[in-house]
C-alpha cells in the first residue's frame, strides 16, 4: 500500500514529505507510478506551489527544508516507469549526482513486473523563495542542499522542471 496518494500536488495538505518518503524507497516509486485520477483537481498556471523536505529526524518531524514558487506552465506527458535505480551506499551518502539520477528515472517502480508506461503532470515552477541546508550539521544532502535544487542553482526566477506529485500546494 503506498504512503501518499498520487499525485501529492493534487491534495489540499500533504501528511507525507519526500525525504520521509524516499527512506522507504520501494512504496514511494510505486506510487509514483499509479495512475492519476481524473476527478482530482489539475494544478494551473499560476498556483503557488512547494517542495519540502526534511523533518524526518526524532525531534524535527515537520519538513525543514523548502522551495516556494509559482506555476509557469503545467502539461500532461506519457513517461516510461522503469526500474529505480539502485545505490550501494545509505541514503545519507548519496551526492547531488545521485539525486538528480533518482529524481531523472522517476516516475520508477523495484519490480520488473511493473514496468509500463504511466501518464504524469510535469510543471515548470519559477522559484519565488527557498531554505536548504548550508551543512550535513543543518540536515542531510538531499534534493535541496547548499542553495541549489537537485543540481540546478536557486535565484530568484529561475525555471524549474519537475513532477507535480513533487509539490503541495502553498497554504493560504
Amino acid at each position: 500500500m503506498p504512503l501518499c496518494q498520487f499525485p501529492r500536488f493534487l491534495r489540499a495538505a500533504s501528511v507525507c514529505s519526500l525525504s520521509a518518503l524516499l527512506a522507504v524507497f520501494s512504496p514511494w516509486a510505486a506510487a509514483q507510478a499509479a495512475p492519476v485520477s481524473p476527478a482530482a483537481h489539475a494544478p494551473q498556471v499560476g498556483d503557488c506551489a512547494i517542495f519540502r523536505e526534511g523533518g524526518v529526524g526524532q525531534v524535527l518531524k515537520t519538513p525543514t527544508w523548502w522551495l516556494r514558487g509559482t506555476l509557469t506552465e503545467v502539461r500532461r506527458e506519457q513517461r516510461h516507469a522503469d526500474l529505480c535505480p539502485r545505490f550501494d551506499k545509505p541514503r545519507q551518502s548519496y551526492t547531488p549526482a545521485d539525486w538528480s539520477r533518482l529524481a531523472a528515472a522517476l516516475p520508477c517502480v523495484s519490480s520488473p513486473a511493473a514496468v509500463r508506461d504511466v501518464d504524469v503532470w510535469r510543471v515548470t515552477l519559477r522559484a519565488d523563495a527557498w531554505e536548504t541546508p548550508w551543512t550535513h550539521a543543518h540536515g542531510d544532502n538531499g534534493w535541496l542542499f547548499r542553495g541549489q535544487f537537485l543540481e540546478q542553482s536557486l535565484r530568484a526566477g529561475v525555471l524549474i522542471d519537475m513532477d507535480a506529485s513533487w509539490l503541495e500546494r502553498c497554504e493560504e
